[in-house]
C-alpha cells in the first residue's frame, strides 16, 4: 500500500477516488512516565518515555488507516495526514487519515 502526503504519485494517474479512510487509537500516559517527565523538565533533554508512546500510537493509527484504505480496495492513500488531540487529561488520540485511491497500473 502506498501511502504519500502528495495528492498524486509520479507515473501512477489516479483511476478511481474511494473515499476517506481513517484510522486512531487513544493512549493513555503512565504515571511513571510523568514522574521521569517532571525531572526531565528540570535538566531539559528529550522525555524517551513519550516519544516511545507518541511513536507506537501513529504507527497503530496509520496500521489502521490502511487496513480502512485495503477493506475499500485501494492501492494507495494520498493526502495522508496525523492529527493529534488531548480528549482528557493524561490521555490523547491519533488519527491518521487520508483519500484512498486506485491507480493506474498498480495490481
Amino acid at each position: 500500500m502506498l501511502v504519500v502526503t502528495a495528492s498524486q504519485i509520479a507515473g501512477h494517474p489516479t483511476t478511481e477516488t474511494l473515499g476517506l479512510v481513517r484510522g486512531s487509537t487513544v493512549r493513555a500516559k503512565h504515571i511513571g512516565t510523568d514522574i521521569v517527565a517532571g525531572l526531565k523538565n528540570l535538566v531539559g533533554g528529550e522525555v524517551t518515555g513519550y516519544s516511545s508512546l507518541m511513536a507506537g500510537a501513529r504507527e497503530q493509527a496509520l496500521d489502521r488507516m490502511i487496513a480502512n484504505a485495503q477493506e475499500l480496495g485501494a492501492d494507495a492513500v494520498l493526502d495522508m495526514r496525523f492529527e493529534t488531540s488531548q480528549i482528557m487529561g493524561g490521555a490523547s488520540e491519533i488519527v491518521a487519515y487520508g483519500t484512498a485511491v486506485r491507480l493506474d497500473g498498480a495490481s
